[in-house]
């Protein structure tokens, strides 16, 4: 009898939004295991952005998908009275790419998965970073620095990668027609534990859909304008 290699592991950071959901399931595709990570701040979003990764794993769930792993590096102390811990004043749907930016965010984002992967033999971490990124810490360089240096802190190497680097949102959103993409959640302004349809990443989201060509099955709480007739549901 032929020996059945053992399938590659392969961790994702996962944030229950579209882009990272459908590259779980894209990497099962692939023939990995696949072990997702979840990274809890204290950001205002992250009930709503934890309820629906869960979900959507378990939609997802094969033989191949590892538990959702949880580790909490509190940033109120860091951040303060910025948007993103308290809530308020949220960039909207007119905001540029810019003022969603959060200070050291992939290096956050990163630490604990990468070290826990190479504590455990898991060579790899992928996120889901897309094409015309804008910021710094979304670079080749800087993963591949900050690869380098935490291999040169710990011995092990896990090498970052970022295998929707050459795609937009909207290829993501055709690559993923066929999943469940209504359980994703992308927004920074829940509410009442839906889409607020207001903020900079439900415009993204909403834009993502209409560029794809593909019916928006997201609950949003407002209805703009812009949303009218692409199918969205209106939540009075």
């Amino acid at each position: 009898m032929p020996v059945t290699s053992p399938a590659p592991t392969i961790g994702v950071l996962a944030s229950g939004g579209v882009d990272s959901c459908v590259l779980v399931v894209h990497l099962l595709r692939q023939g990995y295991c696949v072990c997702p990570f979840y990274m809890r701040c204290g950001l205002a979003c992250e009930g709503e952005e934890l309820a629906a990764l869960r979900a959507f794993l378990q939609a997802a769930a094969t033989s191949q998908l590892d538990e959702l792993r949880v580790f909490d590096l509190p940033l109120a102390d860091l951040y303060g009275d910025h948007w993103s811990i308290a809530g308020r004043d949220v960039p909207d749907a007119g905001s540029p790419d810019e003022a969603v930016y959060l200070p050291g965010r992939n290096a956050l984002l990163c630490i604990k998965p990468v070290l826990w992967c190479g504590m455990h033999g898991i060579g790899r971490l992928a996120l889901a970073t897309l094409a015309g990124n804008p910021f710094a810490d979304a670079t080749d360089d800087f993963f591949q620095r900050f690869e380098a240096a935490l291999a040169q802190a710990t011995g092990k190497r896990v090498s970052i990668q970022h295998p929707f680097a050459a795609l937009r949102k909207a290829d993501v959103v055709l690559l993923g027609e066929r999943l469940p993409l209504k359980l994703t959640f992308s927004c920074i302004a829940p509410n009442g534990g839906i889409h607020c349809g207001r903020c900079n990443k439900c415009a993204e989201r909403q834009a993502a859909f209409v560029e794809a060509g593909l019916e928006d099955p997201t609950e949003y709480a407002v209805v703009t304008s812009t949303m009218k007739g692409e199918g969205m549901t209106k939540v009075e």
